[in-house]
C-alpha cells in the first residue's frame, strides 16, 4: 500500500488521530508530550496514535499529506487540525473541546 494511502486510511477510519514522536505513554519530544497532555486534560482516551519514529516513510509523508512541516499532527474526523501550538491555542479558547465534542 502507498504510504499516502495508508495515512489517508488512518485519518479517515479513526475519529481522532495523533501523529507523534513516541507513544502516548512515552512521548519522545516535548511537543508530542504537550499534545498528549492536552488530549488527556480533555478526557480523550480513545485516539489512534502513530509513532513516526518507528516509520521514517510515515514521518516524511505525513508532512506532505498535511502540507505541515512539524510533528505532532492532530486529525479529527479526517481533517487536519494542527500541531502542538495550535492545539494549545484551541484548547485555551475552547475551540478544541467543541471540535472533539467534550
Amino acid at each position: 500500500m502507498d504510504v499516502l494511502e495508508l495515512i489517508r486510511q488512518q485519518v479517515t477510519t479513526h475519529p481522532v488521530v495523533l501523529y507523534m514522536k513516541g507513544s502516548p505513554q512515552f512521548p519522545q519530544c516535548g511537543f508530542s508530550g504537550n499534545a498528549v497532555r492536552i488530549l488527556n486534560a480533555l478526557g480523550v482516551k480513545d485516539y489512534f496514535s502513530v509513532d513516526v519514529l518507528q516509520n521514517p516513510e510515515i514521518r516524511q509523508n505525513i508532512k506532505d499529506y498535511a502540507n505541515w512541516p512539524t510533528i505532532p499532527q492532530l486529525y479529527i474526523n479526517g481533517e487536519f487540525v494542527g500541531g502542538s501550538d495550535i492545539m494549545a491555542e484551541m484548547y485555551q479558547s475552547g475551540e478544541l473541546q467543541k471540535l472533539l465534542g467534550v
